[in-house]
């Protein structure tokens, strides 16, 4: 799987691969959360975790109806997850984050595979508003 990546990208994966490494798969997804927020703060990073995105519909607000695993420095949505395979439902839920918060990447990681790189795919919002 190729991987459209910025330096904070690389970085993010990199922390994301020493959690991998540490704890290996097949942990709760809140495990890896926790481990994960540990290895970003480590490397200096800024980010928000769990942040709420309220939904609106023709001005009508929604809701909260999605909770972001991580935003990185006000550039990067970090989605983790602990499933058997990714599915399109996954990167569409990253594709939807990405335009709520007019990012443009995005990092789906799923933890629960023997090797992470085969767990990490790359979304690219390509309809964002200036």
């Amino acid at each position: 799987m190729e991987i459209v990546s910025t330096p904070l990208g690389r970085i993010v994966i990199g922390c994301a691969i020493e959690v991998h490494r540490a704890i290996g798969p097949g942990v709760l997804e809140s495990m890896y959360e926790e481990a994960a927020a540990h290895e970003l703060a480590l490397k200096g990073l800024a980010f928000r975790r769990q942040v709420c995105l309220p939904i609106t519909y023709k001005g009508l607000n929604l809701g909260l109806g999605y909770r972001v695993d991580f935003i990185v420095e006000e550039e990067l949505v970090v989605e983790l997850k602990t499933v058997e395979r990714l599915l399109p439902v996954h990167d569409a839920q990253v594709l939807t984050y990405l335009r709520v918060l007019n990012l443009r990447q995005g990092l789906l990681i799923n933890f629960n595979v023997p090797l992470l790189k085969k767990g990490i795919k790359s979304i690219l919002n390509t309809r964002m508003t200036l």
